[in-house]
């Protein structure tokens, strides 16, 4: 078996005190790599879940949106930094909160957080700023949304304004079900995020992730990510948060690379600086790449979900290191190293029934067992999202409920190894995507 860890990730003069905010495998796999640090010595999370709490405290009777307790428990337990994972937090201003208490926070303020709080917002910076993504308009009225979309043809995408979980961008095939759509959405399906739609026309080719880390002046690249969002495989079915990622992309250039960065990160982070809102975090850019050409589809102002997992253990560097030069604004002077041989492959297991409706406290028998004779070098893990621990047994709360990250020199090995442990654990009330990652080495 290859050991994938480094003499520079082994323990040394670990005194720092982190706090993650957040309960999913993102932020299970944002604690193992808090815990890889040499500089951190202890974790909390807010409110975490059963897999963190093998590694992390977690502090489930504090709220991520009660941000004057949040900030007494920094206080109390002498926090040296605090990490924000989900986007709700950001956008109410989290990050303004905190920082202007003099606690080292990282994430952007609650007015770059409109990037991903808005799709409104996005869309009129891409536009003043000549950053290439999909023609569109925006809407408040049901009649001239559907005048628009019958211009513009099928199949369209109609995207919620605000916030909606994941769940807020769909695409439609013909009239009869971009009015179905529409119709829902203005009748309060996603609540005061659908009060203002977009309606954007259908882009053709491949999508991909990219994610840079900002300390408000400069960046470094962070790299690519695959997602399957599809509940179904070979993409059919309703969209979910995702069902499996692999990363590095092998179909991305360095030339394409450059390219993305050039017409699109770099006039993002100008144009934020142009309205006096710099940019400082995770900026998670949303692409579809044709024959070479990107365009932008969205931006997130965090880590993804499930792309965290795989992105995060091609790291080499320090993580600790890492967020705390962006909080510092001195990211410039980091040098960052990556596993360059690592092949990552994340595949998520769901509740029956995911993206709808399903049960919830199901036990998940066996898991710890199986957990615990997993490797130690990290190659293959078990990163929990959706579950909660009660007298030692395990149970399933989510739709998706556990992740399986595994890496080696291929994605063949890779994705066989996930796939074999998962049959190992033999949750019957689960299903996964079979195909993630197939056919791409």
């Amino acid at each position: 078996m290859t050991n994938f860890t480094d003499e520079n990730l082994l323990p040394k003069d670990k005194n720092k005190n982190v706090l993650v905010i957040g309960q999913g495998g993102r932020e299970h796999a944002i604690c193992q790599a808090f815990k890889n640090s040499s500089q951190v010595e202890k974790i909390y999370i807010i409110p975490g879940n059963a897999g963190t709490k093998r590694i992390a405290e977690n502090i489930d009777y504090i709220a991520d949106n009660d941000f004057e307790k949040i900030a007494n428990f920094c206080f109390e337990k002498k926090i040296d930094l605090v990490f924000i994972g989900p986007e709700q937090p950001l956008t109410l201003g989290i990050v303004d909160y905190l920082s202007n208490r003099g606690i080292a926070v990282f994430g952007p303020n609650q007015k770059s957080a409109q990037l991903e709080g808005s799709k409104v917002f996005m869309k009129k910076l891409a536009s003043d700023n000549n950053i290439p993504t999909a023609q569109y308009q925006t809407f408040t009225e049901i009649n001239e949304a559907l005048k628009f979309i019958n211009q513009i043809g099928f199949p369209a995408v109609i995207k919620t304004d605000g916030l909606a979980s994941g769940k807020g961008v769909i695409i439609v095939e013909n009239f009869s079900q971009a009015k179905q759509t529409i119709d829902e959405i203005f009748a309060g399906k996603f609540g005061e995020a659908g009060k203002k739609i977009i309606i954007e026309e259908f882009l053709t080719g491949f999508e991909v992730s990219y994610f840079v880390i900002c300390d408000g002046k400069n960046f470094l690249p962070l790299g690519f990510v695959h997602d399957h969002k599809k509940v179904g495989e070979n993409e059919t079915g309703l969209n979910t948060g995702g069902m499996g990622t692999f990363s590095p992309s092998p179909f991305i250039s360095d030339q394409l690379e450059q390219k993305i960065i050039d017409q699109i990160i770099r006039p993002t982070l100008n144009g934020l600086e142009k309205i006096s809102c710099p940019y400082q975090g995770i900026l998670f850019a949303g692409l579809m790449i044709n024959n070479d050409q990107p365009k932008l589809l969205e931006f997130n102002i965090r880590f993804g979900d499930p792309e965290t997992q795989v992105l995060l253990p091609r790291i080499k560097s320090d993580f600790y290191q890492l967020i705390k030069s962006a909080i510092d604004c001195k990211i410039n002077q980091f040098k960052i190293e990556f596993f360059e041989q690592k092949k990552m492959v994340c595949v998520v297991i769901c509740s029956n029934g995911y993206p709808e409706d399903y049960k919830k406290n199901i036990e998940i028998k066996d898991l710890a067992k199986i957990e615990n004779d997993l490797p130690s070098d990290q190659s293959l893990q078990v990163l929990h999202a959706g579950t909660k621990e009660v007298n030692q047994i395990i149970y399933a709360n989510g739709g998706r409920v556990l992740n399986i990250v595994s890496c080696a020199e291929s994605f063949k090995k890779a994705r066989q190894k996930a796939y074999q442990l998962i049959e190992k654990i033999n949750w019957h009330e689960g299903f996964v995507r079979k195909d993630i990652a197939k056919n791409v080495d």
